[in-house]
This record gives C-alpha cells, structure tokens and sequence, in this order.
C-alpha cells in the first residue's frame, strides 16, 4: 500500500469495521450517516494509532473462520455440560482446578484470543497470564484430569492459533 494510504488509513480493516457499527448503531442507512461512520472510523483510528506500535502479522482468515466455529461448538457443548454439573453434582463433589498452561504462542493477539476464548467456554476461565507472557493461570470448574484439560487446550485451540497467527 502507499505511503498515502497508510497515512489516512493506519488500520484500514478497523476503520471499516466501526464505521459498518456506527450505522448499524443508527437503525437506518443513509449517505450521510455512512460518510461519518467513514470518518469517525478514520479519526479513531488515527488518534489510536500511537498505542498500535506493531501491527499483527499474517492472519489465515479461512483458519480463523474454523476457529471461530470450533469454539462456538465448545461453548454450546460446555453450556450443557456446567448446566449438567450445576444441577446433578453436590458442591462437595466438585473438583476444582488450577491450571498453568506453558505458551508456545509468542503474538500478543495470539494469546489474547486464546485467553479469551478459554474464558467464554463456559467452566473455564484464564486467570493471570505471567509477567514474561510463558504461560496462562487457568481456573476449571470441575476436571478429574488437570494435565488431560491443559493438553486439551494446547490441542484444541493454543496449536490451531499458531496456525493463524503467523
């Protein structure tokens, strides 16, 4: 891209995305209201741009779509699975957990998403990520495997992150 481009547009896909929001946010289309959500979009953008020191590299956005809808799944299945926990298991039954998950991901965005996702599974949530960014303090609710849970998530989501994040 120009250095033109670059200077009006520091995140282009950003500037985009909020102004589709703005005029979603206005419940009716118009030129108008889509010519501000353009330039909203390109001032948010600019006066954040400081705080955007690097930007991410490569995103595989096909993998991130399948991602997408793996962890959907996940959170349907582990909805009815804390639901089933909730109602059928006795408190003094529950097996909580702490959980330290070694990171091989390195890309902030990476581990962000990974954090959040292990947080929007229902029964899991990401705690505390250590001060070198190696690894992720993660609370379950119930498991009889601690190590069986922290191989799943390296498996399921922190091994098909590093597939997207490049």
């Amino acid at each position: 891209m120009t250095r033109a481009f670059r200077w009006l547009f520091p995140h282009p896909l950003l500037t985009v995305l909020l102004a589709v929001v703005w005029i979603l946010l206005q419940n009716e289309f118009s030129a108008g209201m889509a010519l501000f959500g353009v330039i909203l979009g390109i001032v948010i953008t600019k006066a954040t741009a400081i705080w955007w020191p690097e930007r991410p590299g490569g995103v595989h956005l096909g993998r991130l779509f399948s991602y997408a809808m793996i962890v959907l799944w996940d959170i349907i299945i582990a909805n009815i699975q804390v639901a089933w926990i909730v109602l059928t298991k006795p408190n003094a039954a529950l097996k909580p957990a702490w959980i330290i998950i070694p990171l091989d991901l390195t890309a902030p965005e990476a581990i962000t998403v990974l954090a959040g996702t292990i947080t929007l599974t229902p029964g899991t949530v990401s705690a505390d990520l250590s001060d070198e960014g190696h690894s992720l303090l993660v609370h379950v609710l119930h498991t009889e495997d601690p190590d069986g849970e922290r191989d799943g998530i390296k498996d399921r989501y922190e091994r098909r992150l590093k597939e997207i994040f490049l």
